[in-house]
């Protein structure tokens, strides 16, 4: 692909993920995308043989722009007297990844179109969220080999860690539609998580 068409191709994704965002996936056209794009809907088809096939690839394009946020899981330091405040630092991390308002979106476009692509919507959770679990499970695991943590199940404390920081700003988002929240709130979220994470699991 030539730096023209890798520009195009680019502009497809970029405004074919602002269109579905939109108007959800059952109101978009290629023509609306097309007209966003810039471009005609000959060179949309040209880039994407189909609706489908452009809605797959933005919604697994965001779990490779996952792969910052899990490699910030996998390197949490181990010192035992810093561990809270190494663990709220990645939590606050955590939050401000998960939390960002196009994710939030993205998020409720595949939970609404779950019934019609569940295929699509299997393979977004485990090439991104589950994976991340995973990840933070192995650091959780090295910190209990290290006797920094008591924990039976490596992958049932990472779920409760995510548990703790997310159930409220996500679920806010999730049913209200905003997408917003606070440095302040975040920075709550996270140290409160942690907080009580180390309560159960130290």
């Amino acid at each position: 692909m030539d730096s023209r068409s890798a520009r195009k191709h680019e502009a497809i994704l970029e405004a074919a993920t602002s269109v579905f965002l939109d108007k959800g996936y059952a109101g978009t056209s290629m023509d609306d995308i097309a007209k966003l794009a810039a471009v005609s809907k000959q060179t949309v088809y040209k880039h994407f043989s189909d609706k489908e096939k452009l809605f797959a690839d933005i919604v697994l394009a965001t779990t490779e722009r996952l792969d910052t946020t899990i490699d910030l899981l996998a390197d949490l330091p181990t010192d035992d007297a810093g561990l809270e405040e190494n663990l709220t630092r990645l939590a606050r991390q955590f939050l401000t990844a998960l939390t960002a308002p196009r994710v939030i979106q993205l998020r409720r476009l595949i939970i609404a179109n779950a019934d019609v692509f569940p295929d699509l919507g299997t393979e977004w959770y485990e090439r991104g969220f589950q994976r991340g679990l995973a990840t933070l499970a192995a650091t959780f695991q090295r910190l209990a080999d290290q006797g920094l943590l008591r924990i039976d199940d490596a992958l049932l404390a990472a779920n409760h860690f995510s548990g703790l920081l997310l159930w409220i700003p996500v679920n806010k988002a999730m049913f209200t539609g905003r997408a917003q929240h606070t440095e302040a709130e975040l920075d709550h979220y996270a140290a409160a998580g942690a907080r009580v994470f180390l309560a159960a699991y130290r």
